[in-house]
C-alpha cells in the first residue's frame, strides 16, 4: 500500500484519533514549559510503540508544498536543515533534492525512528534542542526547513523560538516556513496553534526579508485548515 493510502485509510485513522485522545491527557499536552513540552514529546514517540499512527503529525510523506519547491530550488550539495524533522520525510525530500542535509529533534525516541525507517540515508539525524544547538550551527544553513514546530509552542517559548531559527539562516540563505495560519487577533484552541500573520512576517525583524509567500488550504473531512508557506532571505 503507498504511504498516502496507509495514512487514509479507515484503520489508520482511527487508531490516530485513539492516540490523539491519550496524547491529549499527557502532561505538557497544552503548553507548559520546556521541561514538560520535552516530556510530551518524547512521552508521545514512546508510547506509540512504532506505530505512525499514534504521532499526530506523521504523515510518512514529505509536504507536497515542500516537495514542490525543492523541484524548482535544487540544493546542488548545499547545506540544510530541517527543524524539528519528527519521523524524517521532510528531511529526507532536502536531501534527495540535492542538500546536504542536517536534521533534528528534541525527542530523541524520533531520531532514533528516524533512522530505522532510513537506515541508508544520507541525512545526519541529531537530538537536540532549538534552544540548545551547536555553536557552529548559527548562520551555518544555506537552507533552513522549518514546518510545524513554532505553531506546536506557546509563549514564551513561542517568541524564543523565531530568533533562535533565524540564527541557523547563513548570509544569502532561505528561510522556508511552513505552517497553520490564523486570522490576525483570533484566539487558537491549541495545540497546534497556529501563526497569525504578524508572528510569521517577525522573521523580518531577525536579518531576514520576505521574498514570497503562499497561502493555501488543505482540506480535511471535517474541516479546512489555512496553510502559509513563506520563503525569507537573509542578506
Amino acid at each position: 500500500m503507498h504511504n498516502d493510502d496507509y495514512v487514509k485509510s479507515g484503520d489508520f485513522l482511527a487508531r490516530r484519533e485513539a492516540a490523539r485522545q491519550r496524547n491529549d491527557r499527557l502532561t505538557g499536552a497544552t503548553g507548559g514549559d520546556a521541561e514538560d513540552r520535552q516530556a510530551w514529546f518524547e512521552t508521545v514517540y514512546l508510547e506509540a510503540g512504532g506505530d505512525p499512527a499514534a504521532v499526530p503529525w506523521a504523515d510518512l510523506a514529505p509536504k507536497a508544498v515542500l516537495v514542490d519547491w525543492l523541484a524548482k530550488n535544487p540544493g546542488q550539495g548545499r547545506r540544510a536543515l530541517d527543524v524539528a524533522c519528527g519521523l524524517g520525510d521532510n528531511a529526507e525530500a532536502l536531501a534527495a533534492a540535492g542538500y546536504k542535509t542536517s536534521a533534528f529533534d528534541l525527542a530523541s525516541e524520533a531520531i532514533a525512528w528516524a533512522k530505522k525507517r532510513f537506515p541508508q540515508s544520507a541525512v545526519d539525524y541529531i537530538a537536540g534542542d532549538l534552544f540548545a544547538l551547536p555553536e557552529d550551527w548559527k548562520g551555518a544553513f544555506d537552507l533552513v526547513h522549518e514546518c510545524y514546530t513554532i505553531q506546536a509552542m506557546k509563549d514564551p517559548l513561542r517568541a524564543d523560538a523565531i530568533p533562535a531559527i533565524a540564527s541557523l539562516v547563513a548570509p544569502g540563505g532561505t528561510l522556508l516556513l511552513i505552517s497553520r495560519t490564523r486570522e490576525e487577533g483570533s484566539e487558537a484552541d491549541g495545540p497546534p496553534w497556529p501563526l497569525m500573520p504578524s508572528e510569521w512576517r517577525s522573521f523580518e525583524d531577525h536579518g531576514l526579508t520576505l521574498k514570497h509567500f503562499q497561502d493555501y488550504e488543505l482540506a480535511r473531512p471535517d474541516r479546512t485548515i489555512p496553510h502559509v508557506l513563506a520563503e525569507f532571505r537573509k542578506s
